[in-house]
């Protein structure tokens, strides 16, 4: 599979999983929607920081 997870980083450089199983990545002005392999969705008011695939990790940072 190829599916990601998607992080918040925190002060410290700490990762707080907040999405499992990414699928799909798709940008919109009042952030970023996620969907996950089950059709799940979530909207992040994030932007992306760093995107790790072959640790198949997202990170996100507030905005």
């Amino acid at each position: 599979m190829c599916e990601a997870n998607a992080y918040f980083l925190k002060k410290g450089g700490e990762e707080e999983l907040v999405f499992e199983n990414v699928d799909r990545v798709i940008p919109r002005e009042d952030g970023i929607l996620m969907e996950d392999i089950f059709g799940k969705k979530k909207i992040f008011r994030a932007r992306i920081k760093e995107m790790a695939l072959v640790d198949h990790k997202i990170f996100l940072e507030a905005i």
